[in-house]
């Protein structure tokens, strides 16, 4: 069965400013890696904008509106916080991210294919259902997760994390629902500050395994496989939802994990066979961090590849 991509030009429309390292060129890298000839067989789709039922499904209605209420003149940056700005295309570029990975959602669900990579910006696991932070705007996985529940009846949906940074904002979502499952590898102590091995949620529903700096594909791989992979398996979600961020590649500026490309067709492949085994294969990604562009482009391009083998 065929794997969809999921993009919308207004994601390029989102620009934090000349050296802001989530730049509209981390998508661009994507797409062209994408558009080599081994990928003509995806189902390519829009993102249509997530609705405000969708949304406030993770944030509360007030914050939503803010968000949307940030529109400053073409040309400016508006600052959320140290970490996070919005320009005058964010705000849409932030509804098509987040209803891109709902689109995804929907394109598995009813079958028409197996699996679905949303390659949209700004990424979105540092979004916290009350206040976006960390170059995120809305918690597109999240929103995705949820839309999942309400809109197809699933119960127990998984969100895997193996970009280089912890997803607080997700884990927030899913600490207190045992019927959602949140993992993750991440460097620490890093950037957001948790995911500790101890933060385990109200049903042991979330795992977090720590790396550390200069930490390799041996750490990673045994974190998935001894630790992260097993407790999922017995989670048995439904649907599987991975946050793909390859800042974990050794070539990648803001962190200090060093991950080979071939890591991230390894982890694709581990977390498809969950898929297969309990939920049909169906699986959702979406974009995350990355931000050395050739690496992104290249780890980008093995994770699709082995999507389509879904």
């Amino acid at each position: 069965m065929a794997t969809a991509l999921i993009t919308h030009a207004a994601c390029l429309e989102h620009d934090p400013g000349p050296y802001h390292p989530e730049s509209p060129d981390r998508l661009r890298a994507v797409l062209a890696a994408l558009d080599a000839p081994e990928f003509a067989g995806l189902i390519r789709e829009e993102a249509p904008r997530a609705t405000m039922e969708q949304l406030v499904r993770v944030h509360p209605a007030k914050i939503v509106d803010a968000i949307l209420a940030v529109r400053p003149e073409a040309g400016d940056i508006e600052n959320i916080d140290a970490d996070t700005a919005m320009s005058s295309g964010s705000a849409e570029a932030a509804l098509r991210a987040a209803g891109g990975a709902v689109l995804a959602v929907d394109l598995v669900m009813r079958g028409v294919v197996k699996a679905a990579f949303a390659a949209v910006r700004p990424p979105g696991h540092h979004a916290e259902p009350s206040r976006p932070m960390g170059f995120c705007l809305f918690n597109n996985a999240g929103v995705a997760a949820q839309h999942a529940r309400a809109a197809h009846g699933l119960k127990r949906v998984a969100v895997v994390d193996f970009d280089v940074h912890h997803g607080n904002g997700t884990q927030a979502l899913f600490a207190q629902n045992p019927d959602l499952f949140y993992g993750s590898s991440h460097q620490s102590p890093f950037y957001p500050g948790t995911g500790d091995v101890w933060e385990r949620g109200i049903a042991n529903n979330i795992v977090n395994v720590p790396l550390r700096a200069r930490d390799s594909s041996a750490a990673f791989r045994d974190a998935w496989a001894g630790s992260i992979i097993p407790e999922l398996d017995a989670f048995a979600p439904e649907l599987l939802i991975i946050s793909a961020g390859f800042d974990a590649h050794r070539e990648d500026p803001l962190a200090q994990i060093r991950l080979e490309t071939e890591d991230y067709a390894w982890i694709t492949e581990a977390l498809l066979e969950v898929a297969r085994k309990h939920g049909g294969g169906r699986v959702v990604s979406v974009l995350e961090g990355g931000y050395d562009l050739d690496a992104l482009a290249a780890c980008a391009a093995v994770h699709v590849r082995g999507l389509m083998q879904a």
